[in-house]
């Protein structure tokens, strides 16, 4: 139990803060829905509870991941938070096909206008603050995960830029409350215009598009993590890794390269060719000079370096700034 706590402890904050927040909202927009039987806030409730089970299975998971390698699992549990990520978005698909459902049957058969109307926008207002609070915290740490300071007013815009490069549980908390954001201020102005037009079928048609956009989260955090489960190799920092080891003067060649995601983490495996002539204690010190370099690069949790006789002839080519290897085997 003591080491669950610990583990508890180090899981991904915004993960839990969203968490909270959307099972608040959730509450509250299924009390604003069992008054006003408004069927955009009942999509809104859908949205907030599915989301809060995501986050929440999300934030277990990266806890999870960051457990000790034991003997019996030596590579460690980094892809728990993948195969968590998957097994939640089982649960948003779910709920997405209810809203989609619901919002269709509205829209086909819409019952007039939606009692309590100021209890709606009153709901929907709160959960846009609440909703873009933590979307903000969420893109301020995409941009601390890519180590990029964040910028004011456009920290949310800037963040697009380096959501790739955000970790899987930081990634996902920031799409679904983008949707989250998006799908509340839809469900608010469809409350509007369905009072002021007499247009009651706004508001099924709004609830089937906050049914597809939780889709598309779903298809893209399904395709993200299944990557992440199978082993995704991060190019980016393969290039950068590869520079850095180039560098060392005493390494002639790069025979194998790879930097593997491991969930949250980067596991570094390196072959390199060395001068035969150096001796195995200067070439352990240049091994625990390369392993203190990479280890020191942002994700990287392990790092093996194995070396092999340089043959003279250098297979390790420069593109541009995107080095590759050739196919030649040692």
């Amino acid at each position: 139990m003591a080491e669950l706590l610990k583990l508890l402890k180090d899981g991904n904050k915004p993960s839990l803060m969203a968490a909270c927040v959307n099972a608040f909202l959730g509450i509250i927009k299924g009390i604003a829905f069992s008054f006003t039987g408004n069927v955009a806030m009942f999509a809104e409730m859908m949205h907030s509870l599915g989301d809060a089970a995501n986050q929440l299975f999300v934030y277990i998971g990266s806890a999870l991941s960051k457990k000790a390698p034991t003997k019996q699992f030596p590579a460690g549990f980094g892809r728990i938070v993948n195969l968590v990520c998957l097994f939640a978005v089982i649960i948003v698909a779910i709920l997405s096909y209810e809203t989609v459902k619901e919002g269709w049957h509205h829209f086909m058969h819409p019952s007039g206008e939606s009692k309590g109307m100021l209890i709606a926008l009153g709901v929907l207002f709160i959960g846009i603050v609440l909703e873009s609070i933590v979307l903000a915290k969420a893109a301020v740490e995409v941009l601390h995960e890519a180590g990029q300071e964040k910028a004011g007013l456009a920290t949310i815009a800037k963040a697009f830029t380096y959501l790739k490069r955000a970790k899987p549980a930081t990634k996902l908390v920031f799409m679904e409350d983008l949707v989250a954001t998006a799908g509340n201020v839809l469900a608010f102005a469809a409350i509007l215009i369905a009072h002021f037009t007499g247009w009651a079928r706004i508001e099924g048609l709004v609830s089937m598009i906050i049914g597809c956009m939780m889709f598309y989260v779903v298809g893209k955090i399904f395709l993200d993590n299944a990557r992440g489960v199978i082993g995704e190799t991060d190019e980016e920092m393969l290039n950068h890794i590869a520079h850095l080891v180039m560098e060392n003067p005493n390494i002639k060649d790069i025979v194998r390269l790879e930097v593997v995601k491991e969930g949250e983490f980067l596991h570094v495996e390196l072959v390199a060719e060395a001068d035969a002539n150096l001796s195995l204690a200067y070439l352990d010190d240049v091994r625990d000079h390369l392993t203190e370099v990479i280890l020191s690069q942002k994700g990287v949790s392990k790092v093996a370096i194995l070396f092999d006789e340089d043959d003279g002839q250098f297979n390790w080519i420069h593109v541009g700034d995107k080095p590759t290897s050739s196919t030649t085997e040692h």
